[in-house]
């Protein structure tokens, strides 16, 4: 029992933080383009995945310090054999529609999860089978040893209502989206907002701090700061290094830096647009990696706040090595050298698919790639679409041969995005080779991490020698965030967690 003192102690401090910070209010978060969904297993990118969390817990989550803890789970344990996980979950939890959760709805979030419809199976299709061993337990099997499922587990299973998502259907659910977050579905407009709403009961009491939150979506940057200079956003991201220094000394908002787990690249297809152009020789690959002038681009683009790639394995990635990992030197004459090699000493013509005013300058990136390109004889067609056209069909089918993107990571190792722009029968995977699809499944299932982080040293070699890429940057992220916000912590996949975050009073 608590002494008189302590008690007193605590409602002081329940004042103090009650008159320091207002309980409620809207947060309004700047998109940089309008969500694929609000429905996990299809939300293409980090935009769409951080504009649907809110709405959603999973098991188990990733703190700041890369700890698992319990969310929807109180406990867990694995089976000796590394293959069994049970999960012990939390009574009395509601989805916001009112339906109790047990864990029929973790069968049904892995059972939907799996529809090949999805953007991300494989995310859930790692597990063989999800198994409710009575309402609170649940035992989920997979049929490999995985050194990051748990990972996998919090970053990607958002649990939804089995009941309601058998009775609407994906496509309806996604209009819809109800789950057991901190935050309600209110209203989408496509192109304009998304507006959510407190979870009044919400199973952590302390939580929400905000009334709601309102996700703006303003695919222009300098559009993204002027609404935070007017405060008509609280928080402004993929700002551009000038649009940053633009605020240096400005009142009321504080600019936020770090570097991004996110590589930017140059895709090659080996299926569909790719299937008998000059791409399937690894010459010429390597040919336009090294005509290429990554550095160049990096310094006239972004002011030098950009890492040149040397691969999918970045700096902070597990099994990083700066002295064995050096980017692709800009050098035209080897270029052109491999392209005569491999039968193309004019060059050719090719096409590019850009994901217009998708990332920050991504449109100024795809065209300075096209004209360094022409130098050593490649004539590029750039082909900008808007980035839910370009994210829409599997294996990029409405983009050429060649296509801009990038992929981050929000486990410290470059495994998910390899994992995704490899193995083949990934929605996004576009280019198919049975040794890169071997190493990186021995990876998966390597625990042990000194050995994962050899296996990826190998992989990088291979991936150098014959790149299904042009390996192009990692960015260093700029965002304005109004000082008036507390608690916000992007991590480096770009991952914005709102639980917690509140409004200075």
């Amino acid at each position: 029992m608590r002494t008189f003192r302590q008690a007193i102690t605590a409602l002081l401090a329940a004042v103090l933080t009650a008159g320091a910070f207002a309980q409620g209010d809207v947060l309004k978060v700047s998109l940089s383009s309008d969500p694929t969904s609000l429905y996990m297993p299809r939300a293409a990118d980090r935009t769409a995945g951080n504009a649907s969390w809110p709405l959603y817990d999973s098991l188990v989550y990733l703190d700041a310090d890369g700890e698992l803890k319990p969310q929807l789970a109180t406990d867990w344990t694995i089976g000796s054999d590394g293959l069994t996980y049970t999960f012990n979950l939390r009574e009395g939890v509601t989805f916001h529609n009112g339906e109790a959760f047990t864990a029929d709805d973790v069968v049904a979030t892995w059972e939907f999860g799996s529809d090949d419809s999805n953007d991300y199976p494989g995310y859930y299709t790692v597990a063989s089978s999800v198994e409710a061993v009575d309402d609170y337990t649940v035992r989920i099997t997979t049929a490999e040893p995985n050194a990051i499922f748990l990972t996998t587990l919090s970053k990607n299973w958002a649990i939804i209502p089995g009941d309601y998502m058998r009775e609407v259907g994906i496509d309806a659910f996604a209009e819809a989206p109800i789950g057991t977050g901190p935050f309600k579905f209110v209203s989408r407009t496509p192109g304009e907002r998304i507006v959510m709403e407190a979870n009044e009961d919400y199973w952590d009491a302390s939580l929400p701090y905000l009334d709601g939150v309102e996700f703006r979506i303003i695919p222009d940057p300098s559009t993204r700061v002027a609404a935070v200079q007017t405060g008509d956003v609280h928080i402004a991201n993929r700002l551009t290094p000038e649009l940053a220094e633009s605020l240096d000394g400005q009142d009321g908002v504080n600019v936020l830096t770090y570097l991004n787990d996110r590589v930017y690249y140059v895709a090659f297809k080996n299926v569909g647009a790719g299937v008998g152009t000059p791409l399937e020789d690894a010459r010429v690959r390597q040919a336009l990696n090294l005509g290429v002038d990554r550095f160049g681009i990096n310094e006239a683009i972004f002011s030098g706040f950009a890492n040149a790639a040397p691969g999918f394995v970045l700096e902070g990635n597990l099994g990083f090595d700066e002295a064995a990992m050096a980017p692709f030197p800009y050098d035209p004459q080897r270029a052109q050298e491999l392209l005569a090699e491999a039968g193309y000493p004019d060059g050719f013509d090719i096409t590019m698919g850009c994901p217009a005013d998708g990332y920050v300058n991504i449109n100024e990136v795809c065209q300075a790639v096209a004209q360094s390109l022409s130098g050593i004889g490649v004539n590029v067609e750039v082909d900008y679409q808007t980035t839910n056209t370009y994210w829409s069909e599997p294996q990029y089918a409405v983009t050429g041969p060649m296509y801009v993107d990038s992929w981050s990571s929000e486990v410290g190792e470059a495994l998910p995005r390899l994992q995704g722009a490899l193995i083949p029968g990934n929605y996004y995977t576009t280019w198919n080779d049975a040794k890169f699809e071997s190493i990186i499944n021995e990876i998966d299932q390597t625990v042990d991490r000194s050995e994962r982080a050899a296996l990826y040293q190998d992989l990088h070699v291979m991936m150098r020698e014959d790149p299904p890429f042009i390996y192009m940057y990692q960015p260093v992220i700029f965002e304005a965030v109004n000082s008036a916000v507390e608690g916000y912590q992007p991590l480096p996949a770009e991952e914005y967690n709102l639980r917690a975050v509140r409004l200075a009073d």
